[in-house]
């Protein structure tokens, strides 16, 4: 009997191309009975972000960094070819025209499929995140437990 394969993948961009990047791949490795883990860090966080605005308790520098990054994955940007907001909209037209699905519907299919959406605790702590403003049914965790996944891994990615 052959072992569980695990495939790590940190989810540091922002991007929206690059974000559906992780959870395709993580679909994919998912289909083919990997133990899926994304480690969103940093700008990644923005995948995990609600779309509404949370009212919470937050000094300037937390207000600030809230108000800069996009709510949620339909306001993210794409790595190249951005033109001042409209190249999301045209990719997504793009992608609407080729059936290819949107990353919320990737998201849904990565959380059915168990695939693991970890948000990093510290990056949380350093942009004044907090988990009322993430997705429902998230897990939370620090370097150290993406470490010990990744020590396992047959596959990590950097995203």
């Amino acid at each position: 009997m052959s072992e569980t394969k695990k495939t790590n993948i940190i989810l540091f961009s922002g991007d929206y191309d690059k974000a559906m990047a992780a959870y395709i791949i993580a679909n994919g490795a998912a289909a083919y009975d990997h133990e899926v883990t994304i480690f969103h860090t940093f700008w990644g966080l923005n995948a995990l972000r609600k779309d509404e605005p949370i009212q919470l308790k937050k000094g300037l520098m937390e207000k600030m960094f809230g108000r800069m990054m996009p709510r949620g994955v339909n306001k993210m940007g794409i790595s190249k070819m951005n033109f001042a907001g409209f190249g999301p909209k045209m990719i997504k037209d793009v992608m609407k025209k080729h059936n290819v699905m949107p990353l919320p519907d990737l998201i849904s299919m990565a959380q059915e499929q168990e695939v693991n959406l970890v948000a990093c605790t510290m990056t949380m702590d350093l942009l004044g995140l907090q988990k009322e403003e993430l997705m429902d049914d998230i897990q939370y965790a620090g370097v150290a437990a993406y470490l010990a996944d990744a020590e396992d891994g047959a596959v990590n990615l950097f995203i």
